[in-house]
């Protein structure tokens, strides 16, 4: 065996069972070999005797060829080539492409649901849906045909919300006087602050006349004086005018960062082609050591420099690569490496940049490596994390509707039809339900996705006290819903069936409008594009309540988390960007900014390397390189004012363990997630609809303030009873001299009051029960004063607005909310009933007591 050979047997003894020997003796994870990256210095990883021998496991398909890659088996025939010989889409069924019973095939071979066929609106992309169809149209029995000839219900003429594009169902002929022009679910009045949009709508008045079409009919900026500016001045997107100076300044001096964009810094005098002169000139490189003087101050010429190769000396001193130059020498970096000083090269930390990977980014020396979370794997061609299992689809409102979009098949149907104004939704992919708001009937519905189109199964979850509901949230662990309601500004939470409710934040919002949620950490998320437009963060039982995003935020409408990379993405409409932030509203980033791409952007969501969003604008769905912000298409067009969007996959909601599943974690009413903010934190707390608060034991309900009041009075109780002890006028131990005398008689001496309190026989005998009962109260306070004490000293509690953090302690009890003593056990413990009992008891004690206390004060005096 030649030496070579038993040092690579020596490495392969070190390396780990699951590393891969390289021939050089080196170790790289064993998931690394044969993906298509060499990792090994020599490539050994990568070579072809190593990976001819590869067999791909049964839940993977072969590629098969030179390459031998293993792919998802899932991504066979899914119309996207991931084998880099496409054989994962060859000798694919002929009816694979075939669209199911039911849907029309269009001419690109996309298919769509026979609904959106000859309606007048090209769906197809290709016009083939609105080919031979019969005109002029015609509408069923039971609907209205408009003006335009779309067909809408015959229930909606006339209910003040306009259906047809024309507004022709809600027109004064056909409803009579002059219409109903403004739909009920809009605001009557716009506020001091505001403009008032032609179709009712509300936009700032500070937007107004400002360039930029904020109402959906784009009355905003009709009507306005042309802007101009003086010649010294630069003119911004939006209309208004700076000073020429801060054009090109680094400085983002106009609201939509105009002022900025298309500048180069044309004094740069680097690279290889450039000379700089030593008086600041620039020069062609080729012109130096030419013989002619071409900087004015000959340092161009040098004469000892000219000719000289100082790259022979001691490789100039580099560590790597030494580049002679016609005057010096430049050192230079292989790749992966970068100069620390002019001369020494050091490893190049490629996971600094966000863009490196998809996911996961692993640093080494000289390269770096992409990796995927669990549930994704590495597409060999496009070299991005793309999800396993089935191929995702997107939901989306189209304010009548709801409809569903394949983004691999590119399948195109409706899921929900006939509402009247759709405008948020989300989903629960483990029991395949969606959950939508109607905002002109103003209730929360859910329906299965397979059953949404019958009305029949539209079950109205949240009908009650509905304002204005415009933003909605699924906690698919504890199975609660969320929502933000824009009319009375508020927060709050429901069970999943809608029969327990409560308000969770209802202060400080101005225009809340999307909210999102992390279940497994916790945490919700919103935003408020009000007069001080943010995006904030709360736990989800509204404790812990923190502005995340509040700098260069004007209009933040939609926001979706990227749960696999910890990140918060959002829309803003009135600055035309997509930009996102960690967790915890830090490493900010934009993604897109531009006028023309993103006219009015409504929602959002994100998916693999994708980010997907509306536009009411442009009425369509559109969809972008999330990494990048390149690679825009349209999805959909043509639509009728479309608002919320989300993925559908079951990597959208990992599994998670649900802390309320035993008995509602022995919560009377709600069980809610608390906020993950240490290890210590409590797993979840309890809630009670509005109106009442939790009681002693942190789980029961009773009436609001009721518990504030018994302590307030248990805590003044020592300070009354010490009161009535001293009071002058009112002695309790003291009694009164006694008068045997008539009363036309007087004492010829007049005694001080209590000199004869010591003489048992002067004590007036009623008082003797009195005093026993006193003593008797005062001593059951005692003990519960005692008892209430060491309850405490036992006890920690965090104090928030809603509800109260508590965590009993004690050894071997977990860091969450027990139902009973065990904690291998849950039992329901008998403590709230005794616990209200004693309250109770408490209550007619003081009642009691107080009562003896006016019987005594009142008795002193009769005798």
């Amino acid at each position: 065996m030649s030496k070579s050979q038993k040092n690579v047997e020596t490495a392969r003894k070190t390396c780990a069972p699951s590393e891969f020997a390289c021939l050089n003796g080196q170790c790289v994870p064993g998931r690394w070999r044969c993906d298509g990256e060499p990792e090994c210095p020599d490539g050994s990883d990568e070579a072809e005797a190593t990976c001819s021998k590869q067999t791909c496991p049964p839940e993977k398909f072969d590629c098969g060829g030179s390459t031998n890659k293993c792919v998802s088996l899932s991504w066979r025939c899914d119309g996207e080539k991931d084998c880099e010989n496409g054989a994962d889409e060859q000798d694919c069924a002929s009816d694979a492409k075939a669209c199911p019973s039911g849907e029309f095939m269009c001419a690109n071979r996309k298919c769509l649901a026979t609904v959106y066929v000859c309606d007048g609106d090209d769906d197809c992309g290709d016009g083939s849906d609105e080919l031979k169809c019969s005109s002029p149209l015609t509408c069923g029995p039971n609907h209205l045909r408009c003006n335009t000839s779309e067909c809408v219900p015959l229930m909606w003429s006339c209910d003040g919300d306009p259906d047809c594009s024309d507004g022709s169902d809600e027109g004064p002929e056909r409803c009579g006087g002059d219409g109903v022009p403004y739909p009920p679910s809009r605001r009557a009045n716009c506020t001091v602050g505001e403009f008032r949009c032609a179709n009712g709508e509300c936009v700032r008045l500070a937007w107004k006349c400002d360039g930029d079409p904020d109402c959906k009919d784009k009355s905003d900026e009709s009507d306005c004086p042309l802007l101009t500016c003086r010649p010294d001045e630069f003119q911004c997107g939006d209309g208004s005018c700076i000073h020429g100076t801060k054009q090109c300044n680094k400085v983002h001096d106009c609201p939509d960062h105009s002022d900025e964009a298309g500048c180069v810094n044309a004094t740069k005098c680097e690279g290889p082609l450039k000379f700089l002169c030593k008086n600041g000139e620039c020069i062609d490189s080729a012109k130096v050591c030419d013989s002619v003087k071409d900087c004015k101050d000959r340092s161009d010429e040098p004469k000892k420099e000219c000719g000289l190769n100082e790259c022979m000396i001691n490789n100039g001193g580099c560590s790597h690569v030494c580049m002679d130059r016609p005057i010096g020498f430049e050192c230079q970096c292989p790749t992966g490496y970068q100069l620390l000083d002019k001369k020494t090269c050091g490893d190049i930390d490629e996971c600094e940049n966000p863009d490196a990977c998809s996911q996961i980014c692993i640093n080494y020396k000289g390269d770096f490596k992409c990796e995927c979370y669990e549930g994704y794997e590495m597409d060999p061609v496009t070299k991005t994390c793309k999800a396993e299992g089935k191929s995702p689809y997107l939901l989306f409102t189209n304010r009548h509707e709801i409809r569903r979009l394949d983004l691999v098949k590119r399948d195109y149907s409706q899921v929900v039809s006939t509402q009247k104004n759709a405008v948020a939704l989300d989903l629960d992919v483990a029991n395949n339900r969606v959950f939508w708001c109607d905002r002109f009937h103003r209730k929360i519905y859910s329906a299965f996705i397979h059953e949404a189109s019958d009305p029949s199964q539209q079950v109205p979850l949240v009908d009650s006290a509905l304002q204005s509901p415009v933003g909605l949230a699924l906690d698919w662990l504890q199975h609660n819903l969320y929502w933000t309601d824009s009319g009375d500004k508020s927060i709050s939470v429901a069970s999943v069936d809608g029969t327990k409710r409560r308000v969770l934040i209802s202060t400080e919002l101005s225009e809340p409008r999307a909210i999102a949620l992390d279940p497994h950490h916790g945490f919700m998320y919103w935003s408020d594009w009000g007069t001080q437009a943010k995006i904030e963060k709360a736990g989800m039982n509204g404790v812990d309540r923190q502005v995340l995003v509040s700098d260069n935020i004007v209009w933040p409408n939609g926001i979706t988390l990227d749960v696999a990379n910890r990140r918060l993405y959002w829309v803003d409409s009135k600055l035309h960007l997509i930009a996102s932030v960690d967790l915890n509203g830090a490493h900010r980033r934009t993604h897109l900014s531009s006028a023309e791409r993103l006219g009015q952007p409504y929602a959002l969501a994100v998916f693999e390397d994708r980010i997907y969003w509306t536009d009411r604008e442009r009425e369509a769905v559109f969809t972008a390189n999330r990494l990048t912000g390149q690679d825009i298409h349209t999805l959909a067009e043509h639509l009728n004012d479309p608002h919320d969007i989300v993925v559908f996959h079951q990597l959208r909601q990992p599994q998670g363990v649900c802390v309320c599943v035993m008995a509602n974690g022995g919560c009377e009413y709600l069980c809610l997630k608390a906020p993950q903010i240490t290890e210590h934190s409590p797993k979840y707390t309890c809630a009670c609809p509005d109106g009442q608060d939790l009681g002693p034991d942190m789980r029961g309900c009773v009436p609001g303030e009721s518990i504030n009041k018994i302590e307030d009075a248990l805590n003044t109780f020592p300070t009354m009873l010490l009161r009535e002890f001293t009071s002058s006028d009112a002695p309790l131990l003291t009694a009164a001299p006694r008068n045997d005398t008539t009363p036309s008689s007087s004492s010829p001496t007049g005694s001080a009051p209590g000199t004869r309190a010591a003489d048992a026989e002067d004590f007036p005998p009623a008082s003797v029960p009195i005093v026993a009962t006193v003593v008797f109260g005062l001593l059951c306070a005692g003990v519960y004063l005692v008892w209430r004490n060491w309850r405490r000293n036992s006890t920690k509690s965090m104090n928030f607005d809603n509800p109260v953090y508590r965590k009993t302690t004690g050894e071997g009890e977990e860091d969450e909310i027990h139902i009973g003593s065990s904690s291998n056990k849950t039992t329901i413990t008998p403590h709230k009933i005794i616990s209200y009992i004693h309250l109770s008891v408490l209550e007619l004690d003081l009642f009691f007591l107080q009562s003896v206390l006016r019987i005594n004060h009142q008795s002193n005096y009769m005798y």
